[in-house]
């Protein structure tokens, strides 16, 4: 132990002489961990918290259009169930035919970009992924229609102007076709959802392929973030409000829980990932400083 002499001149036996520094990383053996970092914190996210989907069909239409990136919340429905009215993202059940079929990645490049599109969440998706709006939650009495043409849920009609382009009236009702705008009164099991696409003219939905479990739900869509252009939110509509009356909706409610929600959770991750890139640019200043005094 080497010994440091106090103001008066005495050996401090509690005092040693402080340590050289540790040598800093060099730039460039810290970028690509920096990399690396941030290609698992975005695998992390994708695989637990956040992922972004592709609008493959017109099912949507004109919430969501072709070829649109959503993002999606996956945590958000581990402390509840789904809301009517939210838009939600799930595994078709077998009765589920899809709308679109995935194009198969042409040769080896393609596999490989494929997988990393998979990782990081901007792939297309799936033959049996589907994006629709959840319209009754189990308990629920769903039917079309009243006499000015729309769905009632719980005997309460449903004004959506989210549906630009509606189904027929004078099609008779098929339950092995969606093409009618009709459909007779459906209960919903419990631990299942009814959902339906805004656009009902071309969707392929609850009425013909039946309700979804909630346990197929992969999480629910509340933003639109690409192209730029369509950069919005993607909230419960207003006419979904009337139905948490409970005269209205004999259901029981969906689970609340005293913890955070899903989209207080998403901040954390990506709190790291900026905390990651803000301490590589006061490493790389303080190399300048050291430089160049």
């Amino acid at each position: 132990m080497v010994q440091v002499l106090d103001s008066n001149g005495t050996a401090d036996p509690w005092r040693r002489r402080s340590r050289p520094a540790r040598r800093q990383m060099p730039l460039w053996q810290e970028l690509p961990l920096l990399l690396i970092v941030a290609f698992c914190l975005a695998v992390l996210i994708r695989t637990f918290l956040l992922q972004a989907f592709y609008i493959p069909s017109s099912s949507m239409e004109d919430t969501l259009l072709v070829d649109d990136r959503v993002l999606v919340n996956k945590v958000v429905y581990d402390v509840r169930d789904p809301l009517r009215g939210e838009v939600v993202v799930f595994r078709g059940t077998d009765k589920w035919v899809a709308q679109e079929s995935p194009a198969p990645p042409a040769g080896a490049a393609g596999k490989i970009g494929r997988t990393l599109g998979d990782l990081i969440g901007v792939s297309r998706p799936g033959e049996k992924d589907f994006i629709k709006r959840v319209i009754g939650v189990p308990g629920d009495r769903v039917k079309c229609c009243d006499d000015q043409g729309r769905v009632m849920v719980n005997g309460i009609p449903l004004d959506e102007p989210y549906v630009v382009r509606d189904s027929p009236l004078d099609v008779p009702p098929n339950p092995k076709e969606c093409r009618s705008r009709r459909f007779d009164e459906v209960v919903v099991p419990p631990g299942q959802i009814f959902v339906m696409g805004d656009h009902r003219l071309v969707s392929q939905d609850a009425r013909c392929q039946g309700p979804v479990p909630i346990d197929n739900v992969v999480g629910r869509a509340f933003m639109v973030v690409w192209p730029s252009s369509r950069w919005t939110s993607l909230p419960v509509p207003a006419t979904f409000a009337r139905l948490s009356d409970p005269t209205a909706a004999p259901a029981a409610p969906s689970p609340v829980r005293p913890t955070p929600t899903g989209d207080v959770a998403l901040l954390i991750p990506i709190t790291a990932l900026i905390s990651v890139v803000a301490r590589s640019g006061r490493l790389a200043r303080s190399r300048r400083r050291r430089l160049h005094p």
